[in-house]
């Protein structure tokens, strides 16, 4: 459901000023999500080798999550030279598209509503995760300073990522092809959907911020040139998935994540909110910088981007339930992502709603293993709910 700002009202149209927000239905084209949480992409490096193929644990994880509004799923490389972390599932091969399937259809036997997140990661990657291949890129300039996790004989560790080469342009419309086939691969898996990772310095962040791309061809150069990878891939998952609304793009306009900077963050990213509504998707996931000291998104950039979008606009970024509330009342976010919190909370929309405490993630479990950190984490029990209940009058 699109919310409108009433201007006469700080509530936005469709979200009664009475009940919690956070548990109001949303709309996203012909499919009705029954709250406004969402699971955000979170990478776990649990997929089975080898080959990188999702599995039942996977699934067990997934499934134990479904009360979400919406789950996206961990980054899912797109083609070989998209992966750039070890033990992360694709999406490229038959066995990949079959794990995946059995990933989708846990999530909806528990009633839950699934989109897979597209990843290639450009020049965050390395040479051993490539076959001895140079990552690509917009642009032949490093990521200095920023470490890709590898595995090395069975030994996991993280290392510099390596030099990349640029993309020649009929390369450039090779990878576009390659999204719009995993857009299908993800339909054949039973996806709901997929979402553009274009966030957070992978591969179309290394087109659209300024300081990544220094290309003079017809991807590089002015604003427009920048966003045009961003467009074609959009269009290509449009055409991949047959439905507008089933597509959606995550984007991180303040984060300089992994070594991208725009110069005008502001300008770039309303101009790709324009875009991305001309060609019609379903939402924007925008991920808010969210480290110590990390730049605040201010008030009237999330409302220019509500002006330029016509979409639902989803927000991340270590947001509380209060935050989230507000955020909705407010009117420039119709849905919000809590990361962390679902790691080590599988029935987070429960807690949110009871006010009940939440559990704290183990950070030495979250890249690879195997349940331990994973599905092992506890549910609330009867005691629990009545605890919360009375405390919470």
């Amino acid at each position: 459901m699109r919310q409108f700002i009433d201007t006469t009202s700080t509530t936005p149209i469709g979200i009664p000023a009475s009940g919690d927000p956070l548990f109001q239905p949303c709309r996203l084209g012909s499919i009705e999500l029954p709250n406004r949480i969402v699971m955000p992409p979170m990478t776990r490096s649990r997929a089975s080798q080898p080959g990188d193929v999702p599995n039942a644990l996977m699934a067990e994880y997934y499934a134990q999550r479904a009360s979400a509004g919406l789950i996206v799923s961990e980054g899912t490389w797109i083609s070989p030279l998209g992966k750039g972390y070890a033990w992360t599932p694709g999406i490229h091969t038959p066995a990949q598209v079959e794990g995946w399937r059995t990933v989708t259809n846990a999530v909806h036997a528990a009633g839950g509503t699934m989109f897979a997140q597209l990843w290639h990661v450009g020049r965050l990657s390395h040479t051993s995760l490539l076959n001895g291949q140079a990552p690509v890129s917009s642009s032949a300039l490093q990521a200095e300073g920023v470490n890709v996790f590898v595995d090395t004989d069975g030994k996991p560790g993280f290392v510099q990522a390596s030099m990349p080469r640029a993309l020649s342009i009929d390369e450039i419309h090779a990878i576009v092809d390659d999204y719009r086939q995993a857009a299908r691969n993800a339909m054949e898996a039973g996806f709901d959907g997929v979402e553009l990772h274009a966030a957070n310095g992978y591969l179309v962040n290394q087109f659209i911020d300024s300081n990544a791309n220094t290309r003079t061809d017809e991807y590089g150069g002015s604003l427009e040139n920048r966003l045009r990878f961003l467009g074609e891939v959009a269009r290509a998952l449009v055409e991949g998935t047959g439905d507008k609304a089933r597509v959606g793009i995550r984007l991180a306009p303040l984060t300089t994540l992994n070594g991208c900077v725009d110069a005008d963050p502001e300008t770039t990213y309303v101009a790709a909110a324009r875009l991305l509504g001309e060609i019609g998707v379903g939402y924007i996931h925008i991920a808010e910088a969210d480290w110590d000291d990390a730049p605040v998104m201010p008030a009237d950039f999330k409302c220019r981007l509500r002006a330029a979008f016509p979409g639902l606009l989803i927000y991340a970024g270590k947001y509380t339930a209060e935050r989230a509330r507000e955020a909705l009342r407010e009117g420039w976010a119709d849905m919000i992502a809590f990361g962390r919190p679902f790691v080590a909370n599988p029935d987070l929309p429960e807690r949110l709603r009871a006010g009940a405490p939440l559990a704290e993630h183990d950070r030495d479990t979250l890249f690879g293993g195997g349940a331990r950190g994973l599905t092992d984490y506890p549910v609330l029990t009867a005691g629990d709910r009545q605890s919360s209940a009375a405390s919470h009058p």
